[in-house]
Parts: structure tokens; sequence; C-alpha cells
């Protein structure tokens, strides 16, 4: 995989979701002793600017889309718990533990 800076702290791009979408549980390091059921796109493609002014365009599928998504959101101020569908709680990780659930993705 290619790598990408970010200067300056600013995330300079933009995100196109695509139409599939799959949910599963997240964590982060801002809420590390609770999951959530978060819906993401399966693929999304990611529009930044190199060091060097040019355009990169990057599409990112399944586990990766999610976790790239997870990340810009960040850069944008979100965190997780704001995309988890009204009425569905956050879990604890012993919780989560035992729903024996990890991210699953057909070939």
């Amino acid at each position: 995989m290619d790598q990408n800076a970010v200067a300056g702290g600013q995330a300079r791009g933009k995100r196109q979701e695509h139409e599939d979408a799959d949910e599963q549980y997240e964590g982060c390091l801002s809420f590390f002793d609770v999951r959530g059921l978060v819906p993401r796109p399966l693929t999304i493609t990611v529009e930044t600017t190199a060091l060097d002014g040019t355009t990169v365009t990057t599409v990112y599928e399944r586990g990766l889309a999610r976790l790239v998504h997870h990340e810009i959101d960040h850069l944008e101020g979100l965190l997780y718990l704001a995309r988890i569908r009204p009425g569905v709680e956050p879990i604890s990780v012993d919780e989560y533990r035992q729903t024996g659930r990890a991210w699953s993705y057909d070939s």
C-alpha cells in the first residue's frame, strides 16, 4: 500500500461513499471500554493532495474502508458513537467479547 502524508494537521481531500454498506462492531481509544455497532460503506474513494500538490485517488474496500472511514471521521471531528443507529446502545468490551463476532467479510 502506498503511504500518504497529511501535513499541517489538516485533512485535505474528500471522501465518496459507495452504496453497499454493512454493520460491524467498532471500538476506539477515545472510548476504549465500549464497542458500538456502526454502519459503514463497504467501499470508499478518497481523494487527497500529496505533498507535491498532485491529487491522489485511492479506493478502499471492506475492513480497510471501515478503518479509513473511522479515521477520516476523527479528522472531521466525529466519533463512531455519532454513527450508531438511533436506539442502538454501545456495549461493554466484556459483552462484545461474548458475542464472538469479529469483522467478517465474504471474499
